[in-house]
């Protein structure tokens, strides 16, 4: 089987069966639920082979409801066993995938029998956060901090804090957008990184950036990101 890559983010709200929020003075920041309550609503995934060109770029178990969306993810990496990319995949997205699965009775055997898990390893699993915070020897950045650097806006429109409240207003095809749009700038955080690390020499990393960008640009759910991009920079045209 050929090599290829599953760029993965997820999108949740809290599952308030299993959750009930805490009472906080006003104008005070709640806090962030623990992982075991974060229901997954949003599962978003860019597929690339091994030379970074896109397979599939799309949201997995679409329409369906949570376990159907958790059945649809483990069958897709079992079947196909890309690497898969996060940015602090390890922290949040892998985890509560676990627990959600955990709770629905969804086998995830490529996770637990393999070495996708190891923390220290890349084998199956390359965390974008935790090779440039050296696995927690230094503080950690958000992607929307690492994108800015090589000419990604970052957060467009929409950030995090505001799933919930677009999840309540039936606004799931904004969650969509914005996961899509993270999953998109961790695909070019991924190739910037394979420069980075010397996987890539400069001329391949600009031909696998241009490619991607040029894919992006046909997908419309992408148009305000694509459109905020710095070319130059993220081509390495500008200093």
């Amino acid at each position: 089987m050929s090599r290829s890559y599953l760029v993965l983010d997820i999108e949740t709200v809290p599952d308030l069966l299993l959750y009930e929020r805490p009472d906080v003075a006003s104008g005070v920041e709640r806090p962030f639920p623990p992982l075991h309550v974060h229901r997954p609503i949003v599962l978003g995934a860019l597929w690339l082979d091994e030379e970074y060109r896109v397979k599939k770029l799309g949201v997995i178990g679409e329409g369906k409801d949570e376990k159907g969306m958790l059945e649809d993810f483990s069958s897709f990496v079992a079947r196909y066993r890309p690497e898969l990319v996060t940015y602090n995949g390890r922290g949040f997205d892998l985890p509560v995938i676990a627990l959600r699965s955990l709770r629905h009775g969804v086998p995830m055997g490529w996770y637990y029998q393999g070495k996708v898990r190891h923390r220290y390893s890349e084998d199956g699993h390359i965390d974008l956060c935790d090779l440039l915070s050296d696995h927690g020897a230094t503080r950690a950045l958000s992607l929307d901090a690492v994108a800015r650097l090589i000419g990604l806006p970052g957060k467009v429109g929409v950030d995090g804090s505001q799933v919930e409240g677009l999840y309540q207003a039936g606004q799931i095809d904004a969650i969509k957008r914005y996961c899509l749009a993270d999953v998109a700038q961790t695909a070019l955080l991924f190739l910037r990184m394979r420069l980075l690390q010397g996987v890539l020499v400069a001329e391949a990393y600009r031909s696998a950036a241009a490619g991607l960008m040029e894919s992006l640009r046909a997908d419309p759910r992408l148009e305000s990101l694509v459109n905020s991009i710095d070319g130059e920079r993220l081509l390495l045209a500008a200093a």
